[in-house]
C-alpha cells in the first residue's frame, strides 16, 4: 500500500493534483480543503494517501494530513458511503467541523454539503457518532495521563484509523522509547503505524 507521497507538485485543481515523485507522475483525488492548503505548483509537498481498488479501477486519494485521511476512512466505513461521497463530505467541511456535526447529530449541517442527501447524512451520524465518542474518550484519558497536546493528536489520529486504544498506547510507547520524547508528532504517527500494521 502507498502510505504517503513526497515530491514536486506539478499542478493542482479543485479535487485533483499531480505529484512528480522521482520522475513518476501520480494523479491524486483531493478534497477542497487539501486543495486550499497546497502551495503553488513547483513546491515540494507530502501527502498522506489511500489507494482504493475496485473491480474495474484503481484510484489514489491524497490528504493534507493524517487526520483528514482518518476521517476519510471512517466515512467510507459507513454503509452506502464510497470514496467519492467521502471526498465530497471532506470538501464541504473541515475535519473539526465534521466531528462537531456528527457529535451533535447535526444532520442539517451535513445535508447542506453538496451531494449529501438526508439519508446519507443520517447514516453518517448514526454509524459514526459512537466511534467518534470513543475516540474522544480515549483522547481524554490520554490527556489525564499527562501526554500533552502533541501526544493527544497522535493518539487521536491512530485510534481514528481503527486501531484499539491499547495497541496504540503500546506502539506509541515503543516509538518514544526508541526515538526519545522530542520526536515530532507526525513521526510518532508514522512510526507507530509501522508497528501497528505488522
Amino acid at each position: 500500500m502507498i502510505d504517503f507521497l513526497r515530491g514536486i507538485l506539478i499542478r493542482k485543481q479543485p479535487m485533483h493534483a499531480v505529484l512528480d515523485v522521482n520522475g513518476v507522475g501520480y494523479a491524486l483525488h483531493i478534497s477542497l480543503q487539501t486543495f486550499d492548503a497546497l502551495p503553488k505548483p513547483g513546491s515540494e509537498v507530502e501527502l498522506a494517501t489511500r489507494l482504493v481498488v475496485r473491480e474495474d479501477s484503481m484510484h489514489l486519494y491524497g490528504f493534507g494530513d493524517e487526520e483528514e485521511r482518518a476521517m476519510f476512512e471512517l466515512l467510507t466505513s459507513v454503509s452506502g458511503v464510497g470514496a467519492k461521497v467521502a471526498m465530497a463530505v471532506l470538501s464541504g467541511s473541515s475535519v473539526a467541523e465534521l466531528r462537531d456535526h456528527i457529535g451533535t447529530s447535526n444532520v442539517g449541517a451535513l445535508k447542506s454539503i453538496p451531494g449529501i442527501g438526508k439519508k446519507t447524512a443520517e447514516r453518517i451520524v448514526l454509524e459514526l457518532k459512537d466511534k467518534l465518542a470513543k475516540t474522544a474518550s480515549g483522547t481524554a484519558e490520554t490527556a489525564v495521563s499527562g501526554g500533552g497536546d502533541a501526544r493527544q493528536e497522535a493518539y487521536l489520529a491512530l485510534v481514528a484509523l481503527g486501531f484499539s486504544p491499547q495497541a496504540v498506547e503500546s506502539a506509541m510507547r515503543k516509538v518514544r522509547e526508541s526515538a526519545g520524547p522530542d520526536i515530532p508528532t507526525g513521526e510518532v504517527v508514522k512510526q507507530s503505524l509501522v508497528l501497528l500494521r505488522r
